[in-house]
């Protein structure tokens, strides 16, 4: 955290525990509509950040701008019977309501009623700088865990949408995703590769000026 203004620090611990505990509690509700009770089961059914939060993904949210929460328990048995969309659903509804938060949190912006302003004191943000540092976070959110490796939620959401001819070539390379997301996450920076980055700034970039037009 070294290098953050007071300022940007307070923003981001409190975008930390609103948009990890919505993201979660999305996919958890949205098991529990499907019919699985898994979530509710092992107390993840609820708005209470402390269920949700995880040390080392909230840490890099804090330093990087992006990070994770502690996965939701979900029964994929149980939602196929609902139906054969189901389990990408719920790992759906997480990217999207960091998605639905970012757009929220854009009209003031976007609508002119808060303009921005320098800030004038290095430990409270200005209104400014907390929508658009939420706005942000949010969309980094959602961008990266919609990357296609386990355990982000992309993986499960391109299980579903992947043609049944390139299923088994899939299946080959999926057991391997969590170590390609650890290598792409911290081994390739450290040789000065920073491949989430290239690849998720361009599109963040996009999106932001989609939400609030010039930044």
């Amino acid at each position: 955290m070294l290098g953050l203004s007071v300022s940007t620090l307070i923003v981001r611990i409190i975008t930390l525990v609103i948009a990890f505990t919505i993201h979660e509690f999305s996919h958890a509700l949205t098991a529990t509509l499907f019919g699985d009770q898994t979530p509710k089961d092992n107390g993840r059914l609820t708005l209470n950040p402390l269920a949700h939060l995880d040390v080392v993904g909230s840490l890099l949210l804090l330093i990087a701008g992006f990070g994770w929460a502690k996965p939701v328990p979900v029964n994929p048995y149980v939602l196929k019977r609902k139906a054969k969309s189901a389990f990408m659903w719920v790992s759906l509804a997480g990217p999207l309501s960091n998605l639905l938060m970012a757009i929220l949190a854009s009209l003031p912006l976007r609508l002119g009623l808060i303009h921005y302003q320098a800030p004038t004191s290095k430990i409270i943000p200005t209104a400014y700088q907390f929508f658009f540092e939420f706005i942000v976070i949010n969309l980094a959110l959602m961008l990266f865990n919609l990357i296609p490796l386990a355990p982000l939620d992309g993986e499960k959401v391109l299980d579903f949408l992947l043609p049944a001819r390139l299923q088994m070539g899939w299946e080959k390379i999926k057991q391997y995703g969590p170590l390609i997301l650890l290598a792409l996450v911290f081994v390739l920076p450290m040789v000065g590769i920073d491949f989430i980055n290239m690849v998720l700034t361009p599109a963040l970039s996009g999106m932001l000026r989609l939400l609030i037009g010039k930044f």
